[in-house]
């Protein structure tokens, strides 16, 4: 059974990948306003978050966010049939990118390029993947094939696969070696090499490793987001400015300034960010579960 799944779910993807980019888009769009009708863990999920972070919204707003974030979530499921089946061509088509530092400055300190998980993040990875080298972590999935072809689709333009839990020695090695590593730390993955501070005023179990891996790689840290742009237009991705005085002497100072900055990011378009995540798995001592 898991393989059938697994080969239906390979089929359908290599399908949505060679048919028009706007239709599919359309079209996860009308699959994911129908999915948020039904009852459902994830659902669910969302409106916690969303009850947590934007407690100022009535609870017709939290609604009508959560329904587009929906759409915006399955939309990206969907389209990962062109990212990881398309060409180069086909994803550098859909995705506009705009630099505020020079991606070809041979002579640019080691560079770690610092995303959140707003729902564009992959596209805008395998495209800057398209035009220059670079390695990028990832999470294992519990699904081994499934794993196992992201990995292989997601690199097949020459990034370089790290799997998160790999030694940071390692990563170390590809900094000083000039290969930026792209990487996010929004998510929580456990109170191991983190500390808790506030998301949207909520206390989140936040990752210490950029601000580690910074100091150990002597690496600038640049934040990136990719945004879905109107009307089925593409993405545009955003490569701003490095952080300055980043990394501090502190992680706690450090990860208050990451998540300063995502809040920035997420109140310009807040139904793209990935809020069926538990943000806030886990809690400080004392505090009970939200979900």
């Amino acid at each position: 059974m898991k393989r059938l799944s697994f080969a239906l779910i390979v089929v359908l993807l290599r399908t949505l990948s060679v048919l028009p980019y706007k239709f599919v888009a359309r079209l996860g769009m009308v699959v994911g306003t129908a999915l948020y009708a039904l009852p459902s863990r994830r659902k669910q999920i969302v409106q916690v978050n969303l009850r947590l972070c934007f407690p100022e919204k009535t609870s017709r707003e939290r609604q009508k966010l959560a329904r587009a974030h929906f759409r915006h979530v399955v939309r990206s499921y969907l389209e990962r049939g062109i990212q990881w089946f398309g060409s180069a061509q086909s994803i550098q088509d859909i995705v506009q990118i705009e630099s505020k530092i020079d991606l070809h400055d041979d002579t640019a300190p080691p560079t770690i390029f610092m995303g959140f998980h707003f729902v564009g993040i992959e596209v805008g990875c395998m495209l800057y993947s398209t035009h220059l080298p670079v390695a990028s972590l990832y999470t294992r999935m519990s699904n081994t094939a499934l794993c196992d072809l992201a990995k292989r689709q997601r690199g097949r333009f020459g990034a370089e696969m790290i799997e998160r839990a790999t030694s940071a020695r390692k990563i170390v090695g590809l900094l000083r070696s000039g290969k930026p590593v792209m990487l996010a730390a929004d998510m929580d993955q456990g109170v191991d090499n983190s500390v808790f501070v506030p998301f949207f005023g909520v206390p989140a179990c936040t990752l210490t490793a950029v601000s580690r891996l910074a100091k150990l790689g002597r690496a600038r840290v640049v934040p990136f987001v990719t945004e879905v742009l109107p009307n089925c237009q593409g993405y545009k991705l955003t490569i701003f400015e490095p952080l300055a005085d980043f990394p501090s002497a502190s992680d706690v100072v450090d990860a208050h300034r990451m998540n300063a900055f995502l809040e920035e990011q997420v109140v310009k378009f807040p139904e793209q960010y990935y809020w069926v995540h538990r943000r806030f798995k886990h809690r400080p001592p004392g505090m009970a579960s939200v979900y």
